[in-house]
């Protein structure tokens, strides 16, 4: 059962109003529905919009961020229900990973490309099976599903690898494969 969707995205407050529209969008429906996110834990960009319609509609949030980061002044303790503080990023992301029940992308940077690649290896490899979805705003993802392809065309991923991962084309279109997502439905690609 999906509880908790850990978000990763942007914490960019210069991008165009559209990626901020739908983190916003995803962060009502996840709201209405009761359900709750983790995320990183700051008042920035993407990440917030999302965080903020979660709970301005019943949703709770859940934040984690390293140290390095809270010293920098970007935390939002105030608004989340649980707040973890972690000594670097990966103890970060193994938090946010053991916290959460699905894995949401929005647009963002290089760190949110670290983020998602290691989830959707996690789940290559049997760890989870959580939902991984790459929310594709105004086609941000394109090129690393093109990518994606590539490594398959190339052999360097068996074709059962595109089952890792499911590219949304609107919030709501995100939201839907959540609510019919069956983990027995997904064939790992864990043997070599």
């Amino acid at each position: 059962m999906i509880n908790n969707i850990c978000i990763f995205a942007s914490s960019s407050n210069r991008l165009e109003k559209c990626f901020y529209d739908d983190a916003r969008i995803l962060g009502e429906l996840i709201g209405r529905a009761g359900l709750n996110i983790v995320y990183g834990g700051s008042r920035l960009g993407l990440m917030y919009a999302c965080a903020e319609a979660v709970k301005e509609n019943g949703g709770q949030i859940i934040g984690v961020m390293p140290k390095r980061l809270y010293d920098m002044g970007v935390a939002n303790p105030q608004d989340c229900a649980d707040f973890i503080l972690t000594e670097g990023m990966r103890e970060r992301k193994a938090k946010m990973d053991e916290a959460s029940d699905a894995v949401i992308a929005l647009a963002g940077g290089f760190g949110t490309l670290e983020e998602i690649s290691e989830m959707i290896v996690q789940k290559q490899l049997g760890y989870n099976k959580k939902p991984v979805i790459l929310l594709n705003t105004k086609g941000f993802y394109n090129g690393l599903v093109n990518f994606f392809d590539s490594i398959i065309a190339h052999n360097f991923a068996k074709e059962e690898t595109r089952n890792l991962y499911y590219v949304a084309e609107s919030p709501e279109d995100a939201f839907r494969y959540l609510q019919n997502y069956n983990p027995a439905d997904i064939l790992l690609a864990s043997k070599f």
